[in-house]
């Protein structure tokens, strides 16, 4: 028996009938089963999306046949594709400060193969989290980062990413802005953990921010990165019960377990390509 490989296909077009049956028709003639299928429109917007995961004889997907076909139907039908073998492992950069957390839980998460996808790099504006990423033997490299040093460090940072082949980049509690420049050249591909329910509590300090607010409920935010602060598409979030006696050394004790649960849930949605930026928001196909 022929070993068989998957690759996942993520669709988006205007919706209209017959888009299901045209591609269902396509990839059963080239040969592929479908494995899985998730498909939604939004009505508001006339948006449709969809998520197939295909398999098949294990045989190229990329630069083949297939992938010809299955993009002519995609320009005929006005279609936006991208076809994702699942033999392509991501790499990952990940970009730490002083807090280790969301770091340690990466790390934690990757040695059990929770997350499917290479680190061959951590870079961090200090030496804190060094000792670490030595644990888990990762590749670690200072970069300073202040206000003084940015466009020099953001150019280490782009030989980095360069010399590692990395595809995503993960901003683990990295508490430095980058540029709409580098941000610019990485679109839909940094990923940070924002330690507020956003929109509330953009910006610096949203524990304090939100224990002066007396809030009832704190919570973390995973995002794509954008120019703008804070305020990239949503990818995921999550919050807990909050009180008057809690003080924001509270707040922060309990909104780690939030922040490393919401950024890593991200992480693991993108690797296993289950994420669509449409506009501003995100849909997260299940």
């Amino acid at each position: 028996m022929n070993d068989l490989s998957q690759a996942v296909l993520l669709v988006s077009c205007p919706d209209r009938p017959g888009i299901v049956a045209r591609l269902a028709s396509t990839v059963h003639e080239l040969g592929c089963n479908i494995v899985q299928v998730d498909q939604s429109v939004d009505a508001e917007h006339g948006d449709f999306r969809m998520r197939m995961v295909l398999e098949r004889a294990d045989v190229s997907w990329k630069g083949s046949g297939f992938e010809d076909s299955i993009r002519s139907v995609a320009d005929e039908e006005g279609m936006t594709i991208s076809l994702h073998p699942r033999d392509e492992t991501p790499r990952l950069a990940i970009f730490c400060s002083k807090e280790p957390h969301c770091l340690q839980d990466l790390l934690q998460r990757h040695a059990s193969r929770e997350l499917d996808c290479e680190i061959p790099l951590i870079i961090s504006n200090h030496e804190d989290l060094r000792s670490l990423a030595d644990f888990f033997e990762v590749p670690f490299v200072h970069v300073p980062n202040d206000a003084g040093r940015r466009e020099d460090a953001e150019r280490r940072f782009e030989a980095l990413l360069e010399e590692h082949a990395i595809d995503l980049v993960v901003l683990a509690r990295y508490m430095q802005i980058l540029s709409p420049r580098f941000v610019s050249a990485w679109p839909e591909r940094i990923i940070n953990i924002h330690h507020s329910f956003l929109p509330a509590f953009a910006g610096a300090s949203p524990y304090r921010q939100a224990h002066e607010r007396g809030v009832k409920l704190i919570g973390a935010t995973a995002h794509y990165v954008t120019a703008e602060l804070d305020a990239g598409p949503i990818i995921s979030q999550e919050v807990l019960e909050c009180s008057h006696r809690d003080g924001v050394s509270d707040l922060t004790r309990k909104g780690r377990d939030v922040e490393r649960n919401t950024l890593s849930r991200a992480v693991r949605w993108s690797i296993e390509k289950r994420l669509m930026v449409q506009g501003e928001r995100v849909v997260v196909f299940g």
